[in-house]
């Protein structure tokens, strides 16, 4: 724990709102540990039973998470925006950023145009009784999903993808519930499901998708909800295949308690087919963004279900957000309708391949195995994540630790390929192959 800060507290609720402040102020940052339960029941003269309650508040709200010998620990993202001064620093200067898992923005589409000409055709304002899915877009969706092999008659729109897991998840699932999660997977979504009070179960990706006796297991474990990631996961670049596509309808087929999540964020940016699970289930729900392809700032994602799957999550806009902007929407269907923006997608999508695979290729070269099948990441298993980082970092490279995506799965360390240019492959390889297999003693550097 940061040792400049006191947790205070007589009881277990100001004991965890302690706990929130020093996250909130930057005094506790993520990955300090807080004191074991003993200890700190001492410093503060109050019951074990008190300070264990308070702790399991925190983790319930997704503040702390706890690791077996390694205590409980501030998670790497924790539910509570902090003052802007606690803001977690940029990556080391003078090194190539590699970590972030973003588009390359020279390879986005300009907005300016189609925001000019909505501007002309916009129309008068609308009211509250005329807002909701618009009905073009609707249209647009229902048959880029229909070309992909995505039911979509019942189709609603939110305000990305995450947006959409939450309200799937928060309309079916109650703190407590089990969620089967791809390990290793997305960041973002396992802080989503910590700061819901869910239980991630984790079960095992290879480059062709969730393996099959891993969700067997995870569906033995009770889990409610199974998400998905269609192609392009995040971080270690597996698609589904036809082949497991196959072998896991078979798996889930008719599964009435069960919740089936497909997350295909990377859309027109992957160049291999999708083979969506899609009606696998009696519950499901296909979620598809524009982000990766259009842009971050465009948060909006179409959302294909069985009818009660989508009149839920529809139902629940409804009494919060409301609606995601029409005006949005309509920018969003301008860049589908656009030729230039089409061929400009399918050039990132070329430019991504060809990194992607570049990479993967020199570090084959140099006896360092990576996997990366599809999307914008390379994935690469490491014997020490905080010595690769290290030595990465001291060479001009800054990479994601792999930490942040793992629930159980061995250690790794995560590279983004779309701020990569050709000339940089091979020196970037060159310098993951002396991180990974070092010519001598690994000094860490402050």
């Amino acid at each position: 724990m940061a040792a400049h800060y006191q947790i205070l507290g007589s009881t277990s609720a100001a004991i965890s709102a302690s706990v929130e402040t020093g996250i909130r102020s930057g005094a506790l940052a993520a990955g300090d540990a807080l004191p074991p339960v003993r200890a700190l029941a001492t410093a503060l003269a109050v019951s074990p039973a008190t300070v264990a309650r308070a702790y399991q508040e925190l983790r319930q709200r997704g503040l702390v998470v706890t690791a077996g010998r390694h205590g409980t620990r501030v998670r790497p993202r924790p539910p509570v925006a902090p003052r802007r001064a606690a803001h977690a620093p940029a990556p080391a200067p003078g090194t190539r950023d590699v970590s972030h898992g973003q588009p390359d923005p020279r390879l986005l589409p300009p907005l300016g145009p189609h925001l000019a000409a909505l501007a002309d055709t916009v129309g008068p304002p609308v009211g509250y009784a005329t807002t909701g899915v618009h009905p073009a877009l609707a249209e647009a969706a229902r048959s880029r999903l229909a070309a992909d092999g995505v039911p979509a008659d019942e189709l609603t729109v939110t305000g990305g993808a995450l947006d959409g897991i939450e309200r799937l998840l928060a309309t079916h699932l109650r703190p407590g519930d089990a969620v089967g999660l791809e390990d290793p997977g997305w960041a973002n979504l396992l802080d989503l499901v910590a700061a819901l009070g869910l239980r991630p179960v984790g079960f095992p990706v290879d480059d062709e998708g969730p393996v099959v006796s891993g969700v067997r297991d995870a569906l033995a474990l009770g889990v409610r909800a199974l998400v998905v990631t269609s192609r392009a996961q995040n971080p270690t670049g597996a698609a589904v295949s036809a082949g497991r596509a196959g072998e896991l309808r078979a798996l889930l087929a008719g599964r009435p308690d069960l919740l089936l999540i497909e997350d295909d964020h990377a859309a027109e940016l992957s160049r291999l087919p999708v083979h969506p699970l899609a009606g696998a289930t009696p519950t499901w729900a296909f979620v598809r963004s524009v982000s990766k392809p259009y842009g971050p700032d465009l948060r909006l994602a179409v959302l294909a279900g069985d009818e009660v799957t989508v009149s839920r999550v529809a139902g629940r806009a409804r009494v919060g957000a409301g609606w995601v902007s029409t005006v949005l929407q309509r920018l969003v269907l301008s860049l589908w309708h656009d030729p230039a923006t089409t061929a400009l997608v399918d050039r990132a999508a070329d430019a991504y391949e060809r990194r992607r695979r570049g990479l993967l290729a020199a570090l084959a070269d140099r006896g360092v195995a990576g996997h990366g099948r599809s999307g914008i990441n390379v994935w690469l298993p490491v014997p020490d994540e905080t010595a690769t980082v290290t030595a990465l970092r001291d060479a001009g490279w800054s990479v994601a630790p792999g930490g942040l995506s793992r629930l159980g799965s061995p250690p790794a360390v995560r590279i983004t390929v779309s701020a990569l240019d050709d000339a940089d492959l091979v020196p970037l390889a060159d310098a993951v192959a002396a991180a990974v297999r070092p010519a001598g003693p690994v000094r860490f550097t402050a």
